[in-house]
């Protein structure tokens, strides 16, 4: 992958501007179809709220409680497809779901929401299908959840004295227990999907550049230019050098997301809502758990990733700079209380390694609260000419971006059908996924790397692992961890330099291999991350200062 600002000169039969998810399936469903293709983003690829989601491929199972049946229904679907097409980026997750004595849902009704959720996806293989399982096997399954009897002692204890009982029934009468851990019940597991955000993305930008297209970050939207009142172009300024040309295009998309709403027909489209993940140390499951919060009734999530724990997230309405989306100490208290609620051993502030924060843009909605709005998309083409995307998810994106070129395609008088469904992705290994894997851990094994850094190695690179063994046959010593407790090698990192079109090192660490949001990493270490890549990217000392400060 490699950066061209000035073939942006051509004449392209579609100028998408926005590079998250949506620009970059837009891009590459165009592309796949033979169209011209130009995607600018203003920033790195995925740098808005496509790097800062939960990492879920999912149907949003708390979609059905708002009678969202088609978002759901769709969302499955491409799950379904997406573990089939790409399944080195797209993996299967299991979710646990408990029942308390309070829970809002109880058992029966969690059993008909997840019958109904395994129907419409088409009732699925052992992997996904959803379980009952009793107190103690869930327990078991998540022995760091708090509200099992014994831990709350709420045991029938024959050697109990009476003072103990009646002190116990009067602290109660004084201290209210509403926000204390109730007595679990059972609960649910189910399967689901987990991705890396920004790495879906690149491989989609990677995919787009290999059918043709011309696909540059640091490529700011300057202004849609338009001739007798219909845009046909945009003109686009190279951030990094400040060169600024006209891209000349028959059709033009706007998938900026949030920033949408500057302008106030964005914002008359759109409702923006802030959601924050915390970063905290990992849990003893390799399954997440989707709870509810006692304060609001919203789900969140316990997310386990790449040998972290994320929790998250919030959902609410923002007005503040779309340029700068930052984490408050009330989001964390929010979380950390919510989430502790339900832990044997409660998390602090002083636990969180790490954490991000990013903005939603859905389609406008008078719902009293941003979580209870619809996270369906939909497609805006103002008089100019300009499409807009508004909405959506991660994992519907894929099907939307077909209506986008579908629309695009008839404006254009071509007749050419989507090319994405089922098309396999661009990385995806050609032998089968399960042979293909052992071998793969097998031969990094063999190399000296160790055998997690090996699994997270063919997820984030499909079939181009090779070339990270290739860098590690030329210098065994890049086969270690960058960081002792997460799977990432030194290899791994010169890769994504080289290979990867990264112009910044908050690009290379923060996307490509999220180290600056997984570990504390100071100074010192930044440097020496910046000096080891800093001969792929033609950096100098003063760069590589420049840079590693940048990243602090």
């Amino acid at each position: 992958m490699q950066r061209n600002f000035s073939a942006l000169q051509n004449e392209f039969d579609l100028l998408v501007c926005g590079g998250g998810i949506y620009g970059a399936w837009t891009a590459y469903d165009a592309a796949l179809r033979g169209l011209r293709v130009a995607l600018v983003e203003q920033g790195d690829w995925a740098s808005g709220t496509s790097s800062v989601s939960s990492k879920l491929i999912h149907g949003g199972l708390r979609y059905l409680e708002t009678y969202d049946f088609k978002l759901v229904r769709k969302a499955l679907k491409e799950r379904k497809m997406l573990l089939q097409i790409a399944p080195h980026r797209v993996w299967p997750l299991r979710f646990g779901v408990p029942v308390y004595a309070d829970s809002r849902n109880g058992t029966l009704l969690l059993e008909a929401g997840l019958t109904l959720y395994d129907a419409m996806a088409g009732f699925p293989g052992e992997t996904m299908r959803h379980h009952h399982h009793g107190q103690q096997e869930f327990s078991a399954h998540f022995p760091f959840l708090a509200g099992t009897a014994s831990n709350r002692d709420e045991r029938t204890d024959v050697g109990a004295s009476l003072l103990a009982k009646v002190w116990k029934a009067f602290a109660s009468k004084l201290a209210p227990t509403s926000d204390e851990s109730p007595r679990l019940k059972g609960g649910f597991t189910y399967g689901d999907a987990q991705t890396d955000d920004a790495r879906l993305v690149l491989e989609l930008v990677a995919g787009a550049l290999a059918r043709g297209a011309v696909c540059v970050n640091y490529a700011r939207l300057v202004a849609w230019n338009e001739e007798g009142g219909k845009v046909g172009g945009a003109t686009v300024q190279d951030v990094s050098g400040g060169e600024t040309l006209a891209v000349r295009a028959k059709q033009c998309v706007n998938t900026v997301g949030q920033w949408t709403t500057a302008t106030a027909q964005g914002r008359a489209w759109c409702r923006l809502s802030k959601g924050i993940h915390l970063v905290l140390p990992a849990l003893p499951t390799s399954e997440a758990i989707l709870l509810t919060a006692k304060r609001d009734g919203r789900v969140f999530f316990i997310i386990p990733w790449y040998g972290r724990t994320l929790l998250g997230t919030t959902d609410t309405d923002y007005r503040g700079d779309i340029d700068r989306v930052v984490v408050e100490d009330d989001d964390v208290d929010y979380l950390l209380a919510a989430a502790n609620r339900f832990l044997k051993t409660a998390w602090t502030k002083a636990d969180v390694i790490g954490s991000y924060a990013g903005v939603r843009a859905m389609k406008q909605s008078d719902a009293a609260h941003p979580s209870k709005a619809s996270r369906d998309w939909e497609l805006k083409t103002d008089g100019s000419g300009l499409h807009h995307a508004i909405g959506g998810k991660l994992t519907s994106a894929r099907e939307d971006a077909a209506v986008i070129v579908d629309a695009v395609c008839a404006r254009l008088g071509v007749d050419v059908g989507c090319a994405t469904k089922d098309t396999n992705f661009p990385w995806k290994p050609t032998q089968d996924f399960a042979v293909w894997s052992d071998e793969v851990v097998l031969r990094a094994q063999r190399l000296g790397v160790d055998g997690e850094s090996a699994q997270w190695l063919l997820r984030r690179h499909g079939s181009r692992v090779e070339k990270v063994f290739e860098i590690v046959e030329g210098s065994p010593q890049l086969a270690a961890r960058i960081v002792a407790e997460l799977p990432f090698i030194y290899a791994d990192m010169v890769l994504c330099a080289q290979d990867e079109m990264v112009l910044h090192l908050p690009d290379l660490l923060r996307r490509r291999m999220p180290l600056l949001i997984l570990a504390k990493l100071n100074a010192a270490e930044i440097r020496q991350l910046a000096e080891l890549v800093a001969p792929a990217l033609g950096w100098d000392a003063e760069r590589i200062a420049q840079e590693a400060e940048a990243s602090l």
